[in-house]
């Protein structure tokens, strides 16, 4: 500590660093609260897909089928990325965003599962259009309040670092 600190500098030097990152974590809270047209662009995906399903295909239409909603799902994900404002070359994933994602595919695809039993006796196109339309309508009703509550911890976990290595 041989050299004077300025305190006026040294805080007018945190500040222009620490409201670009607010912006960021601003950014990433809106599109997480505003992203509805994903949302309905993949569950209407996912119908599509299951009540393609629930046709009896071949083994070769099965294939077919899940070539072509793998490749719509990918389109459809650059396609928000590029959308997207935020350009971070490093995202933070916090853990209630990776619990958020890997409970939202157990919900998911355990509602997909069970109604495909359950509904196993009805004729094939009928359980397709019905396990089409519960699983999507649980895609819709999981996917938008969690991603919300998982994107504010983006915030809190930059919060809780940066209090960790000032106190270094």
């Amino acid at each position: 500590m041989g050299t004077p600190v300025d305190a006026e500098q040294a805080w007018r030097d945190l500040q222009r660093i620490r409201v670009p990152q607010e912006r960021v974590y601003d950014e990433v809270e809106r599109s997480a609260a505003g992203g509805w047209g994903t949302t309905w662009a993949t569950a209407t995906l996912m119908w599509l897909f299951l009540a393609g399903l629930g046709l009896d295909l071949p083994g070769w239409g099965v294939a077919l089928a899940i070539a072509g909603y793998a490749a719509l799902l990918g389109a459809l994900a650059v396609l928000q990325n590029r959308r997207s404002r935020v350009r971070l070359h490093h995202t933070r994933v916090t853990r209630r965003m990776l619990g958020t994602f890997v409970a939202g595919a157990l919900v998911v695809g355990t509602t997909t599962l069970l109604s495909g039993r359950l509904l196993d006796s009805l004729e094939p196109m009928s359980a397709g259009l019905l396990q089409a339309t519960v699983s999507a309508a649980v895609f819709v009703l999981f996917v938008g309040p969690s991603s919300r509550w998982a994107a504010r911890s983006a915030r809190r976990g930059a919060a809780d670092t940066g209090a960790a290595e000032a106190g270094r």
